[in-house]
């Protein structure tokens, strides 16, 4: 097929099951130096009880499907270890799942909010939801590419995520520790986009003078905040 042919082809499989696909994807990048990716998808199938996936700890089809690209990445790795840049064959992978929005969901009209749901309303977004998570949807929003990488650093004692190196930077801290001292730290790095976490500001003065601060050392910056 054409695909077999394209060495930036991007396999899709919309019935999973346990990854055979991504499985010759792999073996095939490894056999002519490709740089083909997969996407699989498969919703989350609970295995029979009785089966000896089951009994093993995999509850679902998915849970194989993961395990399955893990195992098949490490041994066409093995497998080809006297080859010449096998070490640069990239076997890894992304899990996303379909969800709701992050964002918390209000019904109350003004003169139906009591003075004890306040406390509730100060962050607008689920209390469940994880750093990972807002990161997603915020790639997702300004329709950044899943697929590029993604890395986490320390700057002035908060987690900073660097999508695509400079492409995009977002902190989610929260409970006012975004500070102007952290913000000039990161401005340093003078990425394309900045998302930062509503509740993160202390108040704001705080968050318009973090506004300001990236105009004036960084205005090409886009600043946006959840």
């Amino acid at each position: 097929s054409q695909t077999f042919f394209d060495p930036n082809a991007i396999v899709l499989d919309f019935f999973a099951g346990s990854s055979t696909t991504a499985h010759a994807v792999m073996q095939l990048n490894a056999e002519d130096g490709g740089q083909r990716k997969f996407i699989m998808v498969q919703i989350p199938e609970k295995c029979d009880e009785k089966s000896e996936a089951c009994k093993a700890g995999y509850k679902t089809i998915a849970e194989i499907s993961k395990e399955r690209i893990r195992r098949a990445g490490n041994k066409i790795k093995q497998d080809n270890a006297d080859k010449d840049g096998i070490d640069q064959l990239d076997t890894g992978f992304r899990v996303l799942k379909v969800a709701d929005s992050n964002m918390a969901e209000v019904y109350y009209t003004p003169d139906a909010i009591a003075q004890n749901l306040l406390s509730g309303l100060t962050d607008n977004i689920k209390a469940d939801r994880s750093d990972e998570d807002l990161l997603f949807q915020v790639l997702l929003d300004w329709g950044v590419d899943l697929m590029r990488p993604i890395t986490k650093n320390i700057i002035a004692g908060l987690d900073v995520y660097f999508v695509d190196d400079n492409g995009l930077a977002a902190c989610f801290a929260k409970d006012g520790l975004i500070t102007e001292d952290f913000c000039q730290k990161l401005v340093e790095r003078q990425p394309l986009r900045v998302v930062f976490r509503d509740a993160g500001f202390k108040d704001d003065s705080v968050k318009i003078n973090i506004e300001q601060i990236f105009k004036q050392i960084s205005p090409h910056t886009e600043v946006k905040c959840l």
